[in-house]
């Protein structure tokens, strides 16, 4: 009887491997499936968008990235300030200056666009270099940005890109510097270089971990930008736009559940700035539903092997097909079409009941219902 229970048991554990090693192997087509969805919609936004954009994608947990014109230099205007930040928080970690140190408003330091700075009381009001970084990202006020540019130094920041090997990156000039841009020195850079950097900073390669906390902190500041635009509300999103006369760009990192992603979008030439702004939103949604629906395709094939041979498997509806999820509706054997995802943590919720250790949505005990693709 021993000796049977036993050969009942590895048979059993057997066969679940076996399954889960066939559905890893369909999720994974899935997720191939989905990047290439993601490559169709960017090419027909691309295609119709009068002016020129760059795009690119990293999947901060697989690597996984989508290009287009990647290499391509554009003008950043106030997306440059993503650079400005990091060097602040280097030069803060390197102990060459305190986020804590205190600035004094001077008249002479102000330029247009600044709608913070501009209305406080040069000579008395008194602000950390934390302040005034935070005034850069949330408001983009030109002169916060100018004065950390004066306090790290120009050659510092591109010093930095230097030795990421962010060549095509560079800041040349002062915000609203009107006579540097006249005569060509823009702040520029590539998508590929603004998905590096930012890249490096989440993994911790240019700042430790507490910096870099401090750092998507300030980053994610509430703002007016194109990335999140159509997002969920709830869903953390740490970047920078920059608009200049013909030019809309907007990088960041989104903070999704299980599946945090870089994405760059840059755009110039262009005949109706407003489609540039439509297009980086439209990009940012498409990229959104894809790393959105893998990381559901991803916890199921990571978690549902593991809880079939341990029978962990608990009641509920189950994911039959990973093909079959759709990002819209979802109906279970409990009762009738619910709404979709709305935020970052319903597909895991859906899919992957982690804080119990049970994984009662993806078990073959009964079949689960989803609506046609």
């Amino acid at each position: 009887m021993k000796y049977l229970v036993t050969l009942v048991l590895f048979v059993t554990t057997s066969v679940a491997q076996i399954a889960g090693s066939g559905s890893a192997s369909a999720a994974l087509e899935k997720q191939k499936a989905l990047w290439q969805k993601l490559e169709s919609s960017i090419h027909e936004i691309d295609q119709h968008l009068d002016g020129v954009m760059g795009v690119a994608i990293e999947d901060l947990n697989t690597g996984d990235q989508f290009f287009l014109h990647e290499n391509e230099v554009f003008a950043q205007a106030s997306s440059i300030k993503i650079a400005v930040l990091a060097n602040l928080y280097i030069q803060a970690q390197q102990g060459k200056l305190k986020l804590t140190d205190l600035y004094t408003v001077q008249a002479s330091d102000l330029v247009p666009e600044s709608d913070i700075m501009g209305g406080l009381t040069p000579g008395i009001t008194r602000l950390t270099l934390r302040d005034l970084a935070t005034m850069m990202v949330a408001v983009s006020d030109n002169s916060a940005a100018n004065v950390l540019i004066d306090r790290v130094d120009m050659n510092s920041v591109n010093a930095m890109l230097d030795g990421l090997g962010l060549t095509h990156t560079r800041l040349r000039r002062k915000m609203m510097d009107l006579d540097a841009a006249k005569q060509g020195r823009e702040n520029i850079s590539t998508p590929r270089d603004m998905m590096t950097l930012l890249d490096a900073i989440y993994h911790d390669k240019v700042l430790n971990k507490e910096s870099t906390a401090d750092f998507f902190k300030v980053l994610s500041t509430n703002k007016d930008s194109w990335l999140p635009r159509d997002l969920p509300a709830d869903i953390k999103t740490a970047n920078k736009p920059g608009s200049l006369e013909g030019v809309r760009n907007d990088s960041g990192v989104v903070f999704v559940e299980g599946r945090p992603y870089v994405i760059c979008v840059m755009t110039a030439f262009l005949r109706n700035e407003r489609d540039g702004e439509q297009a980086i939103t439209s990009v940012s949604l498409a990229a959104w539903r894809c790393l959105t629906v893998s990381v559901a395709l991803r916890n199921t094939v990571e978690w549902c092997p593991r809880a079939m041979a341990a029978d962990k498997c608990g009641p509920g509806p189950v994911l039959a097909d990973p093909g079959l999820l759709d990002t819209t509706a979802v109906r279970t054997t409990a009762g009738p079409t619910t709404a979709g995802p709305t935020t970052s943590e319903r597909p895991r919720r859906m899919f992957w009941d982690e804080p119990t250790g049970t994984a009662p949505h993806c078990c073959p005990r009964q079949p689960a219902y989803f609506p046609p693709a």
